[in-house]
């Protein structure tokens, strides 16, 4: 593996694991040049979940790019980036088919900020739904707060 910070391909494995369920293995490493760590993720390569773009387009499905969109949403906000990573990298795995289109993976994103961080959530809404006007995003506030109302209250007694 290749150092990223020396750029040197001599490194050692130090300690291995399981990750994100036992979906992934991760690794940390230590570089024998600069004696840098790292960590490093392995996965099965099966066959590729392929995304549909809004214009057509076709591209093979990268976790990393979604857990940035999850992340940037997330940023400065009580979420576990733990979570985050799990999803996106689960992702793949839960999905049924071998195509999905981008609206798909966004109202699935959706879904899971919802109940962890009202801000993350109209963050990532903000950017999937492509607000036009600020009513629209008002419009979607409200339907959060609509949605808090109906979640059943704790009784204090």
């Amino acid at each position: 593996m290749k150092c990223p910070y020396c750029s040197s391909p001599d490194s050692r494995v130090i300690n291995s694991r399981p990750s994100d369920d036992g979906a992934s293995i991760r690794r940390r490493r230590e570089c024998l040049t600069c004696t840098r760590r790292f960590t490093t993720y392995e996965r099965a390569q099966l066959e590729p979940l392929m995304v549909v773009k809004r214009s057509g387009v076709r591209e093979a499905f990268n976790p990393d790019k979604l857990l940035r969109g999850l992340a940037l949403a997330s940023e400065k906000r009580p979420v576990e980036e733990a979570a985050l990573r799990t999803f996106a990298y689960s992702f793949e795995d839960e999905v049924q088919g071998g195509e999905i289109p981008t609206e798909e993976i966004g109202r699935r994103a959706m879904t899971f900020l919802r109940p962890l961080d009202d801000v993350a959530y109209i963050r990532f809404a903000s950017v999937y739904r492509d607000f036009d006007s600020l009513e629209r995003f008002i419009e979607e506030i409200r339907g959060l707060k609509g949605h808090e109302d109906e979640a059943p209250k704790s009784d204090p007694a």
